[in-house]
């Protein structure tokens, strides 16, 4: 007797979903001459030599009984600017090439235009698959334009990019170094925004002081205007806390911050910042978002670089009325691992780091 699967459908559909896929098109024509097409991401190559390709479609597919009957077909691999062409063929309709422009192949096939890359084949073998067939063609005709590629995956569609690491350790030279920190902390913090809908900054450590270099708005942001090159103060937001817990001292007082008057205003400073370090995290509660009367929360994590310094800042900012930015909540602990990952990703290993001085040598006047 077979093993009893231990799972439902709607499960293995989820996990199949992890794994990320380019998004295609495939077409044909019927014995009258008319055009079909269907989105499938079920596409992949299987040998070079012969060049042949496969792809499969549900059996309950209306125009499953057209492909199935075909000699040719062509697969369309979509580019990253194509969403709306593959939601058209993701429908059942008879309408699906209404207004749209095509070339036609050698064998008479509907070719979609603006495409990454298109194949032209012909049928070698239908094979079936549970509730789906499988369809190998041999390839007789490529073309290819330098255009990214639409991808999908976890249910949704993606950009396909360079990733930092591909060449191993990020690069040693620190301006590129920090570019590359730049580029993987912008990609966290929208995924945060998107999988919390939560409004996220990414701040740098500038010459003055944290500044705002990236915004992932949520579905309705704390404003409209959400500002590019914000500098905030240290002491009194949680972007602030969140560097100074991880940088010298001398590295803060070059920023004027913090004077003896907001040392006072504030309490303890190495209280606050221990708690940072501690935490991995940093809060600041009823902040005025820039330039509105807007009460907000913010929590902020930092990323740590090889040698223990804070070189980025993860923030979420939320209307207070709503967004209470607890320390010990699923989104703080969703904030402090993303932001943990990435200072693995930059070098970072705590026992390898001293902690900054703790003891803060104000500067003349300041």
């Amino acid at each position: 007797m077979a093993d009893a699967p231990l799972f439902d459908s709607r499960d293995l559909r989820r996990v199949l979903g992890t794994f990320v896929t380019g998004v295609t098109v495939v077409t044909t024509t019927d014995d009258e001459g008319g055009f079909h097409g269907v989105t499938a991401n079920s596409f992949s190559s299987v040998s070079l030599d012969p060049p042949l390709v496969l792809w499969s479609q549900a059996v309950k597919s209306h125009s499953h009984p057209a492909f199935f009957k075909a000699e040719r077909f062509a697969v369309n691999i979509l580019a990253e600017d194509q969403i709306e062409l593959s939601k058209r063929f993701a429908k059942s309709s008879h309408e699906k090439f209404a207004g749209i422009e095509v070339d036609i192949g050698a064998s008479g096939v509907p070719l979609l235009r603006d495409c990454s890359a298109r194949l032209e084949c012909r049928v070698v073998s239908r094979m079936p698959g549970g509730d789906h067939t499988i369809y190998v063609g041999k390839v007789v005709a490529i073309d290819r334009a330098e255009r990214k590629p639409l991808v999908f995956g976890n249910g949704q569609y993606l950009l396909a990019d360079l990733h930092d690491m591909a060449d191993g350790a990020l690069s040693p030279d620190r301006k590129q170094a920090q570019l590359a920190a730049m580029r993987l902390g912008a990609r966290a913090i929208e995924r945060l925004a998107n999988q919390f809908d939560e409004t996220m900054a990414l701040a740098v450590w500038g010459t003055h002081g944290p500044t705002i270099t990236h915004w992932a708005p949520a579905s309705a942001p704390v404003s409209d205007a959400l500002p590019v090159g914000l500098i905030l103060p240290v002491t009194s937001t949680a972007t602030g806390l969140a560097f100074a817990a991880h940088l010298s001292p001398d590295a803060v007082a070059q920023t004027g911050w913090p004077g003896e008057a907001a040392m006072t205003e504030e309490g303890d400073w190495e209280e606050r910042l221990d708690e940072v370090r501690r935490l991995g995290l940093a809060r600041q509660g009823l902040e005025t978002f820039h330039r509105s009367e807007t009460l907000i929360n913010a929590l902020s994590a930092p990323v740590r670089d090889a040698s223990g310094q804070a070189v980025l800042a993860l923030t979420a900012v939320g209307e207070a009325s709503r967004f209470r930015a607890d320390l010990d909540g699923v989104f703080a602990r969703a904030l402090r691992q993303s932001a943990e990952d990435l200072s693995r990703r930059l070098g970072y290993r705590s026992d390898n780091v001293r902690e900054p001085a703790k003891r803060l040598e104000l500067a003349a006047g300041a």
